[in-house]
């Protein structure tokens, strides 16, 4: 992954820069969040995956805002079709399996170069790498984390199982499989959190994925639907920093 910082600028407790991704032929954007650190110490991070017709900067905002201010760097890129990308509407329009599929992989390879980037750069622990997902952005981190060992910890807000008993999921299970995948966590910390009243991600497909996982895990509900309370991303900001420490 080749970067191309854009923009950079000053934010309480560190460094925000606007970067350019180069993933093969693709050009990513992302917001790279470092938090001030003495040369000597390097920072734990997060990468953070986004929602359905959402963008990077959102996350970053919002639960990467938090991060900063606890020492944790984190690096939000926009997913394929989202942002700058194109649309996401044409997701809805996709009625050919195999380009659903080439989106899913061209995302995954996108988040595994995250995660390389992170563990690369200088001013960042290698061995201090988590991963966070809100709504489609979960589906993603857990498969994410399956397929790269070096995630520490697992942050799954707005997740779940696909849902059962529609037309479309034993097709999509092909494609994505989240107990599978976070079965393979095997002994990584995993923080699910959800709301009561969601009707997207649903209590029963959130409770079906926390069921297969193995421990340490942690299932924290908020009194609410798929938007997620200001509370309860401070809540899983506290969480992964005192899994992942502060500065070293």
């Amino acid at each position: 992954m080749s970067p191309t910082s854009l923009q950079e600028t000053q934010v309480p407790g560190g460094t925000r820069t606007r970067l350019e991704l180069r993933v093969g032929g693709a050009s990513v954007p992302a917001i790279l969040q470092l938090p001030t650190t003495r040369p000597e110490r390097r920072a734990p991070a997060a990468l953070l995956l986004h929602g359905y017709s959402s963008r990077g900067e959102v996350m970053a905002d919002s639960v990467g805002g938090a991060l900063l201010r606890r020492g944790i760097a984190s690096l939000a890129p926009d997913l394929p079709l989202h942002g700058t990308r194109g649309n996401p509407l044409e997701l809805q329009s996709l009625r050919n399996p195999l380009e659903v599929a080439r989106l899913w992989r061209l995302a995954l390879r996108e988040g595994e170069e995250g995660v390389g980037f992170l563990r690369s750069h200088p001013a960042l622990h290698p061995a201090r790498v988590a991963v966070v997902g809100y709504s489609l952005g979960s589906f993603l981190a857990v498969r994410l984390a399956a397929v790269r060992r070096e995630v520490g910890a697992v942050v799954l807000v707005a997740g779940g199982d696909l849902p059962l008993g529609t037309p479309l999921t034993t097709v999509a299970r092909a494609i994505v499989d989240p107990p599978r995948s976070v079965r393979s966590l095997a002994g990584r910390p995993l923080l699910m959190v959800n709301g009561r009243q969601d009707p997207v991600i649903r209590p029963d497909q959130a409770e079906r994925l926390f069921a297969a996982a193995s421990e340490p895990k942690e299932l924290r509900w908020w009194n609410g639907g798929h938007a997620v309370p200001l509370s309860m991303m401070e809540e899983a900001a506290d969480w992964l920093a005192a899994r992942l420490g502060g500065e070293e």
